[in-house]
Order: structure tokens, then sequence, then C-alpha cells
């Protein structure tokens, strides 16, 4: 899924949840009714195109919105379905919200784990109020908590996903990286390997940008902006490493806490840093770092880039033929995870390193 840079992706999520239990069935309750609520709410694209109602903004929005999906199917080989044929305005800024947790000295996430989706980083809610409420449930368990706004999300092809009016406040390539980026989910999902379904949607987003813009007679993506965000990551992934070792160390907690206040303290000022040397001067994260930082803010950083170069050495493998490339990336949906593993770190490696992301897992 997607948000903006890290913050724009949102982690994959199915609404088909078998659960069990009280609170879990009170949650299941919670997001079929906002799943059908949204079912309820569509509308064809092509008809509110067509409606003299509908804002001339949101009608141009929405037929670049039509000609991607179109796109996506006849050149890109993705399913071709009746996704993003539809659009849904909302009445609210966000379609969901999301909570991550980790315990207060552990950079790893307490998951959740559904039948068809597997286990995830997050506890979705399409209403805010209930995801404050359980982020308050998680704090009272001593964890460190964060709440991610939630543009867009996919149910794996269970449903018909429409355009929500929360996608359309993203420029053009957002859009149209997007459909892209969850198309791909509904193409090929492995179960508890979101960095493989991640990496692997976030190739063909910008795969699909380049040859998308190429037939409309565009230059290249800017890559300013992934440089960046490559970039940014990496700083936050060496906090996060950071704050594992203190975490390990044979201290007591209270040692442990004033290490981990200290090192967030000090990475403010490597952001600083950073920003006004190698991001020169560009206060994209600004608004981001401006939150209270935790544990739990770290989680989503990491998990779109891991192994975009091994997909990346795979296609060119293929010779960019996409029946070829998905043919391939199926076969490695089918091994086990270890196996999966060696034969991504395998691709990687066949990459010049100039080519390579910033930090390799």
């Amino acid at each position: 899924m997607r948000h903006n840079g890290p913050m724009r992706h949102v982690l994959a999520a199915t609404l088909i949840l078998l659960l069990t239990g009280c609170r879990s069935f009170g949650y299941y309750a919670h997001v079929t009714h906002g799943q059908v609520a949204l079912l309820a709410e569509r509308r064809s694209i092509d008809k509110v195109v067509t409606d003299p109602r509908t804002p001339d903004i949101t009608r141009r929005r929405l037929m670049l919105a039509r000609e991607a999906r179109r796109f996506a199917s006849s050149t890109l080989d993705l399913p071709d379905n009746r996704s993003y044929t539809y659009y849904v305005q909302l009445d609210r800024p966000w379609v969901a919200w999301n909570v991550f947790a980790t315990p207060e000295l552990s950079v790893s996430a307490v998951t959740h784990c559904f039948p068809v989706a597997g286990c995830v980083a997050y506890r979705g809610y399409f209403r805010q109020d209930l995801a404050e409420r359980e982020a308050a449930r998680e704090r009272t368990l001593g964890h460190d908590v964060a709440i991610g706004d939630v543009p867009a999300y996919s149910t794996l092809g269970w449903f018909a996903d429409p355009i929500l009016s929360s996608m359309l406040r993203w420029d053009d390539d957002e859009l149209a990286g997007t459909i892209f980026h969850e198309l791909a989910h509904q193409k090929i999902y492995v179960r508890n390997d979101s960095s493989f379904n991640e990496s692997f949607a976030t190739f063909v987003e910008r795969e699909g940008l380049r040859e998308w813009r190429g037939a409309r007679n565009q230059p290249a993506p800017d890559e300013k902006g992934d440089v960046l965000e490559r970039s940014f990551t990496t700083e936050v992934l060496a906090l996060r490493d950071r704050l594992a070792a203190i975490y390990a160390q044979p201290w007591t907690d209270e040692a442990k806490r004033v290490a981990k206040a200290e090192e967030f303290e000090d990475f403010r000022g490597r952001y600083l840093a950073w920003r006004d040397s190698e991001a020169g001067g560009d206060h994209r994260y600004d608004r981001w770092m401006r939150r209270p930082l935790n544990n739990a803010t770290l989680l989503p950083f990491g998990l779109y880039d891991t192994w975009v170069v091994s997909f990346a050495a795979l296609f060119e493998q293929v010779g960019g033929d996409w029946r070829a490339f998905f043919a391939r990336v199926d076969d490695l949906a089918k091994l086990g995870p270890v196996e999966r593993t060696r034969e991504l770190e395998a691709l990687r490696d066949r990459v010049s390193p100039l080519k390579r992301l910033p930090r390799e897992p």
C-alpha cells in the first residue's frame, strides 16, 4: 500500500477476517461494517465523469485514473477486473487509521495474524475514535504506539477496490502509481512476508510508472523524491539498529529508557544535519520529525525497499517481459521463507553496488 514516502505507504490489509473471541468479534463486526459501507457508496467512474454535478477537478483526476487503470491491464499484465473502476467520496479525510505498537524496549512490532493476510504489524480501523481507543489500550500494556492515516488500502482482490477521494490529494504520478501498486498485490501476495509483498509492488509501481509516462510522451519520473526517501529511510533504519543494540544490552530497564530517550533526541540533531547537507535543505520530512517519536513510529520504514533491487534485476533478466516476470515472481512466492530470501539475495548480489539501494537488508 502507499503513503507519501515511508508515510505514504499503507501496509497491505485484508478485511476478510475469521476471528474468534469477544474483542476480536467486535473488531470483525467493525471492519465488516466499514467495508460494506464503502461498497454501498461506490459509483461507477464512468457515471461520475459524465455527471454534470461532478467538480471539474474531480472529473479530470478520475479520467486520468481510468486511463491508468486500463494501461495497468493492457500493458503491465496486471489483473483485469473491476477494481479501481469505481469511486467513493468519503465523508472523512482518510479511509482508515492503522495502529502500530511495539514493546517499550523493543523495535519489533506487536503483530496481528489473520487467515488470509497472514501476520501484519498493525491493526486497521475505519473510525478514528476506535483507532485511538485501541492505541490507548496498547499504551496501558506499556507499549509504544503510533497511529497512521490511511488514504488507500487493498482487499487483495476479494472486493472491487474503489478509487477513494483521499487518493485524489496526490499528484498524477502518485495516483497512477498507487493503482499499479495495489493491483500488483492482487496479482501476487505471500502470507507472512510483508517485505516481499511490498518490495514487489513497489517495483511494479515504479517500473509501471516509467512505462506509463513513456506511453504518454512524458519524461521519466523525477527520481529526486525517491532518492531522498531512500536516504531518509537509511537514517531511520540506522536509528532503529542503534535502539536494538541498546535494548540488547544487559542493563536495567531504567538505564535502557534513559539511553532510548537520548538516542531519539540525538536523532533530531542528526536529522537537521542530514536535511541541511545531504538533502540540500529539503524540508519535506520536517512535519514527520515534529511528531513524538518512539519505537512504533519507526515500524513502516524499510519495508517497501528491501528487495526492490532484486525485482529490478529479475525484470532485467527476462528482458522487461511482464508475463515472464510475473511467472518468475510467482515461482519465488511458492518457495519457503529461507529459500525465497536466499534467491532474492542472489538476485541483489548480481547487481552493481552503484545501482543498489543505500541500505541493504
